[in-house]
């Protein structure tokens, strides 16, 4: 198998300048630049150039897969986005395994570069053993740094669940602050399990404790505007008029949430479990999903059935059609010709057996072989077949 590297950067923020995407170009003579992207794939060679140290300069975010079975999605945030709280906590080293290789973070200056991967060290997964893993994740995954830079704290909780599907964890580690709506993902959260292989079965189990998301009220803008100091709005203002619409947005939206939370009743957020703990709830949740499969694959099998059955009637109920289809295809004297006749026999045979009238495929097969029964390579068929005695 030959080898595969599929890179993608997008720039969302800010667009590439021309000088930029010369200097990218000078990495790159292949790659399909714009002022919003780079990509490229490698089956031999590797990328001229650090992803991370990409990301910092150039990129808002970065996708890779390789066909030995690595992938990785970063993602590149303002700092004063992120909770910080529950970054530290989904990043905690493990008391048994130290730091995570899973998901990690980079801070430069005022951004932080968030980091989730994925190795397939057994060689089980079998997208890796085509090469097109790579296009179409980015588009899926990209809706995840919105979400997080709107304060939606799930992508980080399965940056933890990521490390534990991996390994990286201990049975007295503690997980990190649980967040609403762990049952019900975003499609861009789905997606991100999917692509972290997160076992399905940790997920459920932790996600049982989970409250619900909490109703979406209608928003307090204008109560809370009329509060504002004048100051403060003048200098959003301006960030607009800057064209600095992303960072205007992140700050207003950011302050309006902080009042928000402030106007609300203290509620007593749920003792963070652990690993040990979410554990109790695994092999009841495989036991669920593994029952739902059964139901699933019990109820398609049904319906093929049922299909099957059904083309069966069809061809006992004109079986002189598929006799003639028959001749006509052995008429051709070919080696195509004869296979095709041969199925054409096999389920003439099967249906006429199911419908309890096995002697008139004997006598329809006998009239046939009247006209072909002196062509060798239809009787070696029919033999190997079972169909002719």
């Amino acid at each position: 198998m030959s080898e595969y590297q599929y890179y993608e950067f997008a720039a969302l923020d800010q667009p590439l300048s021309a000088r930029q995407q010369a200097e990218l170009r000078a990495r790159s003579s292949r790659a399909t630049i714009t002022s919003g992207s780079f990509i490229n794939e490698y089956h031999w060679g590797d990328l001229k150039g650090d992803p991370l140290e990409w990301m910092h300069r150039y990129f808002d975010a970065h996708l890779y897969s390789a066909n030995w079975g690595h992938c990785l999605l970063m993602l590149k945030l303002p700092t004063d986005a992120l909770d910080q709280a529950m970054l530290d906590a989904c990043l905690q080293p493990s008391a048994e395994h130290g730091q995570s290789d899973t998901f990690e973070s980079s801070v430069t200056g005022r951004h932080c570069v968030l980091t989730w991967s994925f190795n397939d060290e057994a060689g089980e997964s079998e997208r890796f053993w085509r090469q097109d893993d790579g296009p179409d994740w980015l588009s899926r995954l990209l809706p995840l740094r919105q979400e997080l830079l709107r304060g939606d704290v799930r992508p980080l909780y399965l940056g933890w669940l990521a490390r534990l599907s991996a390994g990286e964890l201990g049975d007295g580690d503690l997980e990190p602050p649980l967040p609403p709506g762990l049952a019900t993902l975003t499609p861009a959260q789905q997606a991100l399990a999917d692509f972290l292989e997160i076992d399905p079965d940790w997920l459920q189990a932790a996600a049982a404790a989970s409250p619900a998301e909490p109703g979406q009220e209608e928003p307090e803008y204008d109560l809370w505007l009329e509060q504002q100091p004048l100051p403060e709005l003048r200098a959003t203002a301006r960030l607009l008029l800057e064209g600095r619409g992303l960072e205007a947005e992140r700050g207003l939206r950011r302050r309006f949430l902080d009042w928000q939370r402030g106007r609300r009743p203290r509620t007593s957020s749920a003792p963070r479990r652990t690993l040990a703990q979410i554990a109790t709830g695994y092999a009841s949740a495989r036991e669920r999903r593994l029952e739902r499969e059964r139901l699933v694959q019990a109820e398609l099998e049904a319906r093929h059935l049922a299909e099957h059955r059904a083309r069966l009637a069809a061809l006992a109920a004109d079986p002189e059609r598929i006799w003639q289809e028959m001749d006509t295809q052995l008429k051709r004297g070919s080696g195509v010709g004869y296979d095709q006749a041969l199925n054409l026999a096999r389920a003439l045979a099967e249906a006429l057996r199911h419908a309890g009238r096995e002697e008139d495929f004997k006598q329809g097969l006998a009239e046939l072989q009247r006209h072909h029964g002196k062509r060798p390579a239809w009787i070696t068929r029919l033999r190997q077949a079972g169909l002719l005695g």
